[in-house]
């Protein structure tokens, strides 16, 4: 089962290693091992014909889903939609959702769950510094 392994830590900073997408075994979370405190990622593999095996929705957190090879298909609420390569969903908290393989290969996805409405548009600060490489 794959895990986020070689963490080193610094001051401002965590960096870690998950080997191979293709290696994982459905769901891995990288958040507690990298220390997140703002959001939780997951990155996933499900095999053709894997679902995932409830519904669910959140009390906080939107999701975005940001699929990166293979082909499944997503339910929000009632909905139903393909997903593939570079299909990027966002899912309020109080949405129904789930997602399926319903393809020939593994289908690829990073899951970032942050809360909602907790974006600002002025937390970028350009610094007068140049990099060090």
């Amino acid at each position: 089962m794959a895990a986020v392994s070689d963490i080193r830590t610094g001051q401002n900073y965590s960096v870690g290693h998950t080997g191979p997408l293709a290696e994982l075994d459905g769901k891995l979370f990288v958040g507690q091992a990298l220390g997140f405190s703002g959001m939780e990622v997951s990155l996933n593999r499900f095999a053709p014909g894997q679902a995932v095996p409830f519904i669910h929705q959140h009390r906080q957190h939107e999701e975005m889903y940001l699929f990166l090879s293979g082909h499944g298909q997503f339910q929000v609420d009632d909905d139903v939609f393909d997903v593939g390569p570079g299909t990027i969903v966002r899912v309020a908290p109080e949405a129904k959702r789930g997602w399926r393989n319903n393809g020939t290969v593994d289908l690829h996805c990073i899951v970032i769950q942050a809360n909602q409405g907790s974006l600002t548009d002025k937390d970028g600060i350009k610094l007068d510094e140049t990099p060090k490489w």
